[in-house]
């Protein structure tokens, strides 16, 4: 059985790497190291809170105000919007933010949030996440797509 440990830093420490453009987790196996940047746990935290039913979007407003004009933009959609990731040498924690669907029990929500996070990142990275903090932004009523179809195809009078 081959053990995993962590490449010995400067600073032997397990402090949050977030913010620190470039970080990445490395870990050295057998014959090799391997490195998982930030970017990449905050990818898959993205897409496993966007897989649980309830979730309307992610991010507060400012966030989904910029996703709308990125995906104007030709290119793949930002799938690290609304969530932040605080990685060190062997473990994650995870703050998503989201807007729920209206009828969606909110705290079933985050903890079917919490725990597909959970099992995605620790599954696909080998990192411990130590939390995943969940924050409701806004609520959607269906009646807003309603409304914003009707608004958009009717003709302007000028």
């Amino acid at each position: 059985m081959t053990s995993t440990t962590t490449k010995p830093s400067a600073a032997a420490t397990d402090e949050p790497t977030a913010g620190k453009p470039g970080s990445a987790v490395s870990t050295q196996v057998g014959r090799g190291s391997t490195s998982i940047a930030d970017i990449v746990v905050s990818k898959i935290a993205g897409i496993a809170a966007r897989e649980v039913d309830g979730v309307y979007d992610l991010g507060g407003q400012a966030a989904r105000v910029v996703g709308r004009i990125r995906e104007t933009l030709p290119g793949a959609p930002d799938l690290t919007q609304g969530v932040t990731v605080e990685v060190g040498e062997k473990q994650a924690a995870v703050d998503v933010a989201i807007v729920a669907e209206y009828g969606v029990a909110i705290h079933d929500l985050a903890a079917g949030i919490r725990s597909n996070v959970i099992d995605a990142v620790e599954t696909m990275t080998g990192l411990e996440v130590t939390e995943v903090n969940v924050t409701v932004h806004d609520v959607h009523f269906a009646d807003d797509d309603e409304a914003a179809e009707e608004t958009s195809t009717e003709p302007r009078v000028q």
